[in-house]
C-alpha cells in the first residue's frame, strides 16, 4: 500500500509542477503572460483594456500633470497621446485621491498585459469639450458656459463619476462568461479595484449632494442622476446606471431614496456587454459609430469587430 501511494505522487507531482510552469510564457516586454487562456478569454480580457488605459490617462493627468508617456511609457507602447489632456485645479485631498486612482490605474494596465499581448494605447480625447459634450447631452441643451472638468473639485469629480462605472459594469458582464482560473481572478481584482474607484467617488460626490455646480444652480445630484440616465440611454438595455437619490421603488429594498452605492432590487452590482459599454463611450448609441471619448474608435478583437 505504501508503495503505491509513493509512486501515485510521483505521478502527479511531476503533472501538477508542469501546469504551473507550462501557465505562463514571457512576451517581448520580457513579463509574464498567460498561455492557458482560451482566445474567448482572451477578448473579453483585452476588451477592458481600452477603459483602463482612459482611466489611467485621465486620473494622472488629472492629478498629476502627465501620463502613461512619463510615467510608464512601454505600457502605452507607441499609442498615440491622448488629446488635450491636463492637470486639474484640486483640493490636496481630491488630488491625492485620483493621484492613488491613477497609479491604480496604471497597475491595471500592466495586470492585463502581463496576462494577454494586449494592444497599445487607443487614442483618447480627454479634451474639455469631449466631457462637455456628455454633460450637454445628459441635459438635453448646451450648459453656459461651457462644463470644463478641469475647473474645480465638483466638476472633476463629475467627470470622473463618467468613466469608471462603465469598467465595473462590463466586469460583472464578462465574469460568467470566463472559463479559466486566470482570467477569474484577474477580473475579479480588477473589479473589486474599480469597484472600490466608484464607491469613492460616489461618497464624495453624495457629500456634496445638495451644493449647486457654479454657475448652472443645478445641483450635484441632478449632475449624477442626468449623466446616469444618459448612459442608459445610450446603453439600450433598460436600468443599469442610478445617479445618488433615486424614487424609493428603486431604492434599496425599496425603502429608501439615498442611493450611494447603485444596484439592482437585490442590491446587485449592474452588468454590461461590451456593445453596451462602445455604445455609451461613443457617445452616439451605436458599437459602430466611433467618438466621444475615442474618436477613431476602440481597440481590440471585439471593438475592431464593429468598424
Amino acid at each position: 500500500m505504501i508503495v503505491f501511494v509513493y509512486f501515485s505522487l510521483l505521478i502527479l507531482l511531476p503533472l501538477s509542477s508542469s501546469y504551473s510552469v507550462d501557465e505562463y510564457i514571457i512576451n517581448d516586454h520580457n513579463n509574464y503572460v498567460a498561455r492557458n487562456v482560451p482566445k474567448s478569454d482572451v477578448d473579453l480580457i483585452e476588451f477592458p483594456l481600452n477603459l483602463e488605459f482612459m482611466e489611467a490617462e485621465f486620473f494622472l493627468w488629472g492629478s498629476l500633470g502627465y501620463g502613461l508617456d512619463k510615467f510608464a511609457p512601454e505600457l502605452a507602447d507607441g499609442g498615440p497621446a491622448p488629446i488635450s489632456a491636463r492637470i486639474a485645479k484640486l483640493s490636496p485631498l481630491i488630488r491625492d485621491v485620483i493621484a492613488q486612482f491613477g497609479f491604480q490605474e496604471v497597475g491595471h494596465v500592466r495586470a492585463i498585459k502581463d496576462t494577454v499581448a494586449g494592444f497599445p494605447r487607443p487614442l483618447l480625447n480627454l479634451s474639455r469639450e469631449s466631457f462637455a459634450t456628455v454633460m450637454n447631452d445628459a441635459f438635453g441643451h448646451p450648459l453656459e458656459p461651457p462644463f470644463d472638468p478641469y475647473a474645480n473639485d465638483i466638476n472633476y469629480l463629475l467627470s470622473s463619476y463618467v468613466i469608471p462605472y462603465v469598467g465595473l459594469t462590463g466586469y460583472v458582464g464578462a465574469n460568467p462568461k470566463l472559463h479559466s482560473p486566470t482570467a477569474k481572478r484577474l477580473v475579479a481584482g480588477l473589479l473589486g479595484v474599480e469597484s472600490g474607484q466608484d464607491a469613492v467617488l460616489r461618497a464624495l460626490l453624495y457629500e456634496r449632494g445638495r451644493e449647486n455646480v457654479k454657475p448652472y444652480g443645478i445641483t450635484v445630484t441632478e449632475f449624477t442622476n442626468r449623466i446616469s440616465a444618459l448612459r442608459n440611454k445610450l446603453g439600450r438595455h433598460d436600468i443599469k446606471d442610478e445617479g445618488l437619490r433615486v424614487q424609493r421603488e428603486f431604492g434599496a429594498e425599496g425603502s429608501i431614496r439615498g442611493n450611494i452605492l447603485a444596484g439592482d432590487k437585490y442590491s446587485l452590482a449592474y452588468d454590461r456587454t461590451p456593445e453596451e459599454i462602445l455604445r455609451i463611450v461613443y457617445g452616439s448609441g451605436q458599437e459602430s459609430k466611433p467618438g466621444g471619448f475615442y474618436p477613431i474608435g476602440a481597440e481590440g478583437r471585439i471593438a475592431k469587430s464593429y468598424l
